[in-house]
């Protein structure tokens, strides 16, 4: 884009550049993207982001990226960096329609939608015209738009299709210090794009922790230290260890209601289950125990990335007033994952509350296993907490574990997630990419190499990858779904058996967060509802009853509460399957159903699943327990599943490690079926010697003699 060319889009009578335009525009009092006034919140907005500390270094930001192509932002929190300087690079010219957009990336679902709602408002436009946001399964942007806020791996994907990133003047990598998966390989690619593209600018933006590395790897890009509005924060420590952190988290939090000062709290959990489960027990704790002539009235808000934006919304409410004239304040308490650590800010926030764990993704090679593990924090994600006291005045961090384990158990840095993942997934779209060697790709941190050729492996098992590691028919267009290998594998057979209208439901349904609710309150209620659902042959075929009914009864919000099902998963399987499904169009994918009265309607479903999943495969051995197929790891079925009876071999969606090894979403197979579909991974010289091959032996044995037979 040339942004020094004279234009008159004002009508005034003016050639100077759109970003002028733009400017005088907004000194005239009109919103340069409407042609309207500015309205009234506009300008009440406006005057707290000018007291931002942001603003102060605006001069000295646009300085550095006009004259850099790269530059690390050290922001600490509550500089309003993430909100203000992507705003900042639109009315510097950097974004202007039909001309070029900037993207600005989250690690984070929940992030990309509230920034971009907040930003929408502080520009006075409405979301998804000028100001939009791009996550997996939704996208609510258009034409115009020319700030668009995405999870790096929506980025990700749309360098598939566009790999010098073209429609992009400028990206912002926020919260890059998280290093999620997505964000590395996305600062490799980033990298060789700018070396095509002397005219696109990139601004790193990272919380205090590593910005020297990041300057180091971006060929010692320039620094720009903003400080954050931060009061000091009071640390408190257990004098022991807590038995069961939760516990004491409700313990804390009702105890800061009745003793301390009017105060918002925020409690950092590890997920959904958990923190519903908090929030129930504060709520129910402070009902018994209230005094109203003392205490003000607590709201309780949750929050994690499967809730939907309207109940992620309440979190930003104010806290409720006094009950009566002269009453007690109330407050409000906010019980989040990680996500309000680095990337939300909420305001009125003066007590953390910081059992000193954290849900993170750990994959082992060896037995390929990919869990995520309740894990303790690192204390730079403690000091991070902590930050979210100080914000509006004087706060106070109540760290639920000894001063001790901070300093002598906890890791400097929380382990990059590339270090602790399964790279099938990563692999395939740099492959896609163009990039062929991936040991010498420009990682920060490398995978190691055992986790490479592990998802290289996996890949040509699928016949992603030929045999000399490239890319296949099959694997590009494996690439082109937004679904882990094997599933994508799943969709993409599906047409040959028969059935894609039934695997792309149940596909949908293994992409959405839990479907079938079991609240402690009514245990058995809800397990005699997902009984009426129940398949006899496992949890794919159940999901997939479930789906019919909910369609069959006009996906009734009532319905779905009766029967103990989440609507809000419900609604975002139908958005799935809706996506999937016009990808599937553009493949030129059958849509096709076997008749339901048909003797193989289940048969050619379970097959089409074990075309992708089979080498998620377990065994069940004379001793009664299972054994997966070649890592020999010894399994039960989830207490979750519907399989009552003990099929001999089940493919399985997911290896949980909790008390003990499980696996979950599990559905019963034959073992004709393995040796049919994958010869090639049930191949006898490569098996180890178990209990499994000598039932493979048999299959090959009944499979030769028939084979001799004469016709």
């Amino acid at each position: 884009m040339d942004r020094k060319r004279k234009v008159d889009i004002t009508g005034l009578g003016s050639t100077s550049t759109p970003a002028e335009d733009a400017a005088k525009k907004r000194n005239m009092g009109i919103n340069p993207f409407t042609g309207a006034p500015y309205s009234r919140k506009y300008y009440d907005i406006l005057e707290k982001r000018k007291k931002l500390p942001v603003h102060q270094f605006l001069d000295d930001l646009m300085d550095k990226v006009k004259n850099n192509q790269t530059v690390v932002v050290e922001g600490e929190t509550g500089s309003g960096k993430t909100t203000q300087i992507p705003q900042f690079l639109v009315e510097a010219g950097y974004g202007a329609i039909g001309e070029g957009c900037v993207a600005c990336t989250q690690p984070r679902r929940v992030a990309a939608m509230s920034i971009a709602n907040r930003v929408s408002d502080e520009m006075d436009v409405n979301l998804g015209d000028i100001v939009g946001y791009s996550i997996r399964f939704e996208i609510k942007n258009g034409p115009r738009t020319i700030l668009n806020f995405m999870t790096d791996g929506m980025l990700l994907r749309e360098a598939m299709n566009d790999p010098f990133l073209a429609k992009y003047k400028c990206i912002v990598l926020d919260e890059a210090h998280e290093r999620t998966l997505a964000t590395d390989v996305l600062m490799g690619l980033i990298k060789e794009v700018l070396k095509n593209r002397p005219d696109m600018r990139v601004v790193v933006m990272s919380a205090t922790l590593d910005a020297e590395k990041f300057q180091k790897y971006f060929d010692n890009a320039p620094l720009l230290k903003v400080p954050g509005r931060t009061f000091p924060v009071e640390i408190f420590y257990t004098p022991t260890p807590e038995r069961d952190y939760v516990e004491a988290a409700v313990r804390t939090v009702v105890q800061i209601h009745k003793c301390e000062d009017p105060g918002d709290v925020l409690l950092f959990l590890t997920g959904e289950v958990e923190i519903e489960d908090a929030c129930r027990a504060i709520r129910a704790e402070v009902e018994k125990s209230q005094d109203p002539t003392k205490e003000g009235e607590l709201a309780v808000y949750p929050l994690y990335s499967s809730l939907p934006p309207a109940a992620q919304q309440k979190i930003f409410r104010e806290a409720p007033g006094p009950k009566f004239p002269g009453g007690p304040v109330g407050r409000k308490v906010v019980v989040s994952t990680n996500v309000a650590e680095t990337s939300l800010t909420i305001d009125g926030i003066v007590y953390v509350v910081d059992p000193g764990f954290s849900k993170q993704k750990v994959y082992n090679p060896r037995i390929r296993v990919e869990s995520l593990l309740v894990s303790p924090i690192s204390r730079a994600s403690a000091q991070q907490r902590s930050g979210r006291a100080g914000r509006t005045r004087p706060g106070k961090c109540f760290r639920l574990y000894t001063e001790q384990s901070f300093k002598e158990e906890l890791l400097e840095q929380t382990y990059p997630e590339i270090l602790r993942s399964k790279m099938s997934n990563t692999v395939l779209t740099l492959l896609k990419l163009g990039v062929e060697d991936l040991v010498h790709f420009d990682f920060m941190d490398p995978p190691a190499p055992e986790t490479l050729m592990r998802a290289l492996e996996l890949l040509n098992y699928l016949g992603a990858l030929d045999d000399e590691g490239s890319l296949t028919d099959l694997g590009n267009k494996m690439s082109e779904l937004p679904l882990d290998p094997q599933l994508a594998k799943v969709l993409l057979a599906s047409p040959d058996y028969g059935c894609s209208n039934e695997v792309l439901s149940i596909v949908a349904m293994l992409s959405v967060p839990q479907v079938f609710m079991r609240p402690k309150e009514a245990q058995k209620a809800a397990d005699e509802a997902k009984a009426e659902f129940a398949h006899i042959d496992g949890d794919h075929l159940t999901l997939l009853n479930a789906y019919h009914a909910y369609k069959q009864n006009g996906g009734s919000k009532d319905w779905c509460f009766s029967n103990f099902i989440n609507s809000r998963s419900m609604v975002s399987a139908e958005n799935v399957r809706e996506q999937l499904g016009r990808l599937m169009g553009r493949l030129e994918l059958r849509m096709v159903s076997t008749e339901f009265t048909a003797r193989d309607y289940y048969t050619n479903i379970k097959k089409a699943l074990t075309a992708g999943m089979f080498m998620q495969v377990a065994h069940l051995e004379r001793s009664g327990h299972y054994l997966t197929v070649k890592d020999n790891q010894v399994v039960s079925i989830h207490p979750s599943s519907v399989l009552d009876n003990k099929p001999v071999w089940c493919m399985f969606e997911e290896f949980v490690l909790t008390s003990k090894n499980y696996i979950r979403t599990v559905t019963g197979v034959q073992a004709d079926w393995l040796v049919e579909i994958a010869p090639h991974y049930f191949d006898l010289e490569n098996f180890p010697e178990c209990e499994a091959k000598h039932d493979l032996e048999a299959v090959y044995r009944r499979k030769d003699k028939s084979q001799q037979r004469p016709k």
